[in-house]
């Protein structure tokens, strides 16, 4: 029999054609379009990793391996909101020369911006600060609404790399609207995999970025200001929170607008990023479309 301990979820194929797939502790990646379902809501509302891990363990030796040439997408379904959490790690908070939050700053991102790990980073038209901000990601498994923090673990499906993308100019000088830097289309690059929760300790996890070959962020999760139940707890008192719905715990020092002089992205360069264990990803900053 197969041995499925310790799957992780990705999404294969074509930008708007993906397919599920899984990626088992072997290093087979399978297709498993066969399960029928692909990764959003209802999935998750349905215990799918439970049932997928079930059908895998009698159907896997049966399932096509994905080639490793194939392109990843978003190892979820456009989910119904990407939640973010802004200055929530302590030097980075200090960078800026903001004081520490005394409650989580939460804003949104576009579900539109949503794509692949690897996929290219469109500049938008006028964009002259674009810039990076690796972050962890909580995929949600369950509805949450006014969570007890004890208990926000428990609505946790998975984790996830992403990279969230600012404009910051739209950010911060074209009205004071969050969003309009961050929903761009291609600002959140999530995955490769969407690695389910009991495999992940994410109050103590490594990230890192480098631009064109060169260190820009390196931190660990022990530096978060609000801890992952903190935040499910806190958000869902605002919001309910779907199956699928993102939560983006916010990035540590080192982004572009903390350079000095200031250092954003431009055409040409190349972005990587990853976590420890969640897997590591590229994008390229190609010119508006």
């Amino acid at each position: 029999m197969t041995n499925t301990a310790g799957f992780k979820l990705f999404r294969h194929g074509a930008l708007g054609s993906e397919m599920p797939g899984v990626a088992l502790a072997d290093g087979r990646h399978l297709d498993v379009a066969a399960f029928g379902e692909d990764y959003e809501e209802g999935f998750f509302a349905r215990d799918g990793l439970q049932r997928l891990g079930a059908w895998l363990e009698a159907r896997a030796a049966h399932c096509p391996l994905v080639s490793p040439d194939a392109r990843f997408g978003s190892p979820i379904a456009r989910p119904s909101k990407i939640v973010c959490v802004g200055l929530n790690y302590r030097a980075h908070a200090v960078e800026t020369g903001a004081a520490i939050p005394a409650e989580p700053i939460v804003f949104m991102k576009a579900t539109t911006a949503l794509c692949g790990p690897n996929d290219d980073l469109e500049l938008p038209r006028d964009s002259v600060k674009t810039d990076w901000e690796v972050e962890l990601a909580v995929i949600m498994g369950r509805r949450a609404k006014y969570v007890v923090e004890a208990d926000a673990l428990d609505y946790v499906a998975g984790y996830a790399l992403h990279n969230d993308y600012s404009e910051r100019e739209f950010q911060l000088e074209r009205g004071g609207q969050w969003d309009k830097g961050k929903g761009c289309d291609t600002f959140a690059p999530l995955g490769p995999y969407l690695v389910p929760a009991e495999q992940v300790k994410a109050e103590q996890l490594e990230l890192w970025l480098n631009v064109n070959g060169v260190q820009k962020q390196r931190a660990s999760t022990t530096d978060l200001i609000f801890s992952v139940p903190q935040l499910i707890s806190y958000i869902s008192r605002f919001m309910t929170l779907l199956p699928g719905d993102v939560i983006s715990t916010g990035t540590p020092s080192g982004v572009g607008l903390s350079h000095n002089p200031p250092r954003y992205l431009k055409v040409g360069d190349v972005v990587e990023c990853g976590i420890e264990g969640l897997g590591r990803a590229a994008q390229r900053v190609v010119a508006p479309v």
